[in-house]
């Protein structure tokens, strides 16, 4: 009989492994909500130029293009659960940096209040050219974390639990990504600039901790080794082609990538220069600016708990449906609004949305993928889906300042992103329709049986 360190699944329907990566994945996404203030007001302080602000968006999402492809070949072909480990050391390490330097140009930087005014400060190069890189190496790191995370996790629990699994891990994230953190955020950033991203380097510190303690999973009996007479390089690159390969043959994954692509693109181009919309705008300090990215987390919370029963009660294509529906309608409210209060309540409805996707497209995804191409073909998958996110967020920025050069007033220029982004839902709703049926997700679970 298998034994529990080598069977992680063992014990319970999720199980302690399941634990552990739960109680991680909520510590740093913590810390990943204290930075959703700390990173977006330390940009607003350093320069007002939307394109620069938006650039920081850019350079966070950019490694899912050319990152994505290789860490699904390190997640097939190493322990998962060390990439994991790895991936939040250097995140640590990376945010350590960014808390010495931030600290060290204090005296340069303006208040909290001053950027909550939407003051207009000269560009602080050293700083901007910090957060630029730091953000683009924290980008790197965390597509190794998420696509080890998600392809880890039917090792951990049972496959008929993999939507009650993710919907929980989903939910919790999202209060501690954009409710707990966030809030603790604003409140850190009144005591100094330096404070929150101190508070992120020690939560992937002691997440590393958490998930060193998830017991190894028993190594897949391995054949004798194969002399094709590839070199290393080529191997790695062949086994990247079979993952995008599997992909791309794959009727109902292909478009189901495409299309998320899409989506992630309109969904950037207004929130990549938010922070200087939130506060030029709605009105949006610190606080009120942690507030309003709560409407999210209730959202999400709402999506990760009944996101399962939504779509077996209206069946997963029209889940899909609706995802994209209430994306576009929520983007152009928020574009057309003032009231922060009423931009918190398109957060809210705009996530569970979100989440509701995710819980379907991802369960299905980890159901339909055989293991041993799990990593690589997820790796494809967010290719597509996550590197169109760079492209949404320039757009956004360049958006604005088309629109200021064009005479808009800069409150006028701020909106167009939303509602630019909100009239291209309506093509993506018409493409993506036929493509999204109840009957094609089920065939290819069948599919995927068989």
């Amino acid at each position: 009989m298998t034994n529990i360190e080598q069977n992680p699944k063992a014990g319970s329907s999720l199980g302690r492994s399941y634990r552990l990566l739960f109680s991680a994945s909520t510590l740093s996404n913590l810390g990943d909500g204290v930075g959703t203030i700390a990173y977006p007001w330390l940009a607003s302080a350093v320069t007002r130029n939307p394109v620069l602000i938006a650039l920081v968006v850019v350079a966070q999402r950019l490694p899912w293009l050319f990152m994505t492809l290789p860490a699904g070949v390190l997640a097939d072909r190493m322990e998962r659960r060390q990439l994991m480990i790895t991936a939040n050391q250097i995140r640590f390490a990376i945010t350590m940096v960014v808390t010495a330097v931030v600290w060290l140009r204090r005296d340069a930087l303006p208040s909290s209040d001053e950027v909550a005014s939407g003051v207009v400060v000269d560009t602080e190069i050293i700083a901007y050219l910090v957060l630029l890189a730091a953000t683009l190496l924290l980008g790197c790191a965390e597509v190794v974390y998420d696509n080890a995370a998600q392809t880890i996790m039917p090792s951990l629990v049972d496959s008929d639990d993999l939507e009650k699994a993710n919907g929980r891990l989903w939910g919790i994230e999202q209060v501690a990504n954009t409710v707990i953190g966030p809030l603790l955020g604003s409140a850190m950033l009144v005591i100094a600039f330096a404070v929150p991203f101190g508070f992120d380097a020690v939560t992937f510190g002691i997440a590393a901790v958490l998930i060193a303690a998830i017991p190894k999973a028993a190594p897949a009996p391995s054949a004798a080794p194969v002399d094709d007479g590839l070199s290393p390089r080529q191997k790695f690159v062949a086994e990247m082609k079979e993952g995008f390969a599997w992909l791309w043959n794959h009727d109902f994954l292909r478009p189901l990538a495409i299309i998320l692509g899409l989506f992630n693109l309109l969904s950037f181009v207004g929130t990549s220069t938010f922070v200087l919309f939130a506060q030029e705008n709605l009105g949006a300090g610190a606080a009120a600016f942690a507030l309003i990215n709560t409407g999210g987390a209730l959202g999400g919370l709402i999506g990760g708990w009944t996101a399962s029963r939504i779509s077996k009660t209206i069946g997963p294509g029209a889940s899909l449906w609706l995802t994209i529906t209430l994306a576009g309608l929520t983007t152009l409210i928020i574009g057309l609004t003032s009231s922060p209060v009423l931009a918190w309540v398109m957060f809210a409805v705009f996530m569970l949305g979100a989440v509701l996707w995710n819980v379907i497209t991802v369960s299905l995804r980890q159901t339909i993928i055989p293991d041993e191409l799990l990593g690589r073909v997820n790796s494809v998958y967010r290719f597509f889906a996550w590197g169109m996110i760079p492209f949404g967020a320039l757009l956004g920025g360049v958006i604005i300042a088309i629109a200021e050069a064009w005479g808009a007033s800069r409150g006028a220029a701020l909106r167009a992103p939303w509602i630019v982004a909100a009239v291209l839902h309506i093509p993506l709703l018409v493409f993506a329709g036929p493509k999204l049926t109840t009957r094609r997700i089920e065939a290819a679970r069948a599919e995927a049986v068989r």
